[in-house]
């Protein structure tokens, strides 16, 4: 096993991910690590510190290749694969991450969207038909899913996680307002509390009227 690299640094990759791609937009070919230090608000020394977790990239009086980095960090996020996508939950928000074409840019694609309304059925945001949720087992013994992503009420979703993991899909997007109680314990979660962000705005808010 390689060595483990802490959450901290893999939440900040895609952010570097995502500045080297604006960069590649400007026609940057290198770059230093003051330089992107600059740009992301992030210490000089934390980025060289990031990117050594996986074997540096830069060069000495050099710097950081843009193109170079941009497709190693991309590598290490794995966005040189293609992830197939299910979202589970056809309300306002799973049709609304159905429609952010970006997904597929990076590799992600949204294969089925499902849900238990019958007036949903055969909906289907940007191309993608919806389906109702008793059709998932037949759908997942024909289609390779990755990833299984939960938009629907908190009180339904552990049963259901629990149900993608007995198909075989490792890994949820979890935008449930609920820490999943999964049984299987090799499947991958991230959660993503919307409201949590938003309270965190509101403190932050609160602390630059105080300051």
């Amino acid at each position: 096993m390689g060595k483990e690299i802490s959450q901290a640094v893999i939440r900040r990759m895609p952010r570097y991910y995502r500045y080297l791609g604006d960069l590649l937009d400007e026609g940057v070919e290198r770059i230093s690590s003051n330089e992107l230090s600059e740009k992301m608000k992030v210490t000089a020394s934390q980025i060289r510190q990031d990117l050594n977790n996986f074997g540096g990239f830069g060069q000495q009086g050099y710097g950081y290749n843009v193109q170079y980095l941009y497709d190693e960090i991309g590598r290490i996020l794995g966005l040189e694969q293609q992830h197939n996508i299910i979202i589970i939950g056809a309300g306002n928000l799973g049709q609304a991450l159905a429609n952010y074409s970006k997904f597929e840019k990076l590799g992600f694609i949204i294969i089925g969207l499902f849900d238990i309304n019958p007036k949903l059925k055969g909906q289907a945001p940007r191309g993608i038909p919806v389906m109702m949720l008793e059709e998932l087992e037949d759908f997942a013994s024909s289609h390779k899913i990755d990833i299984a992503a939960l938009t629907m009420p908190k009180y339904t979703a552990d049963s259901i996680a629990n149900r993608l993991a007995g198909l075989g899909i490792r890994a949820i997007w979890n935008f449930a307002h609920v820490d999943l109680d999964l049984m299987d314990k090799n499947v991958v979660v991230e959660n993503v509390h919307l409201s949590d962000s938003l309270m965190q705005l509101s403190y932050n808010m609160l602390q630059s009227r105080n300051e």
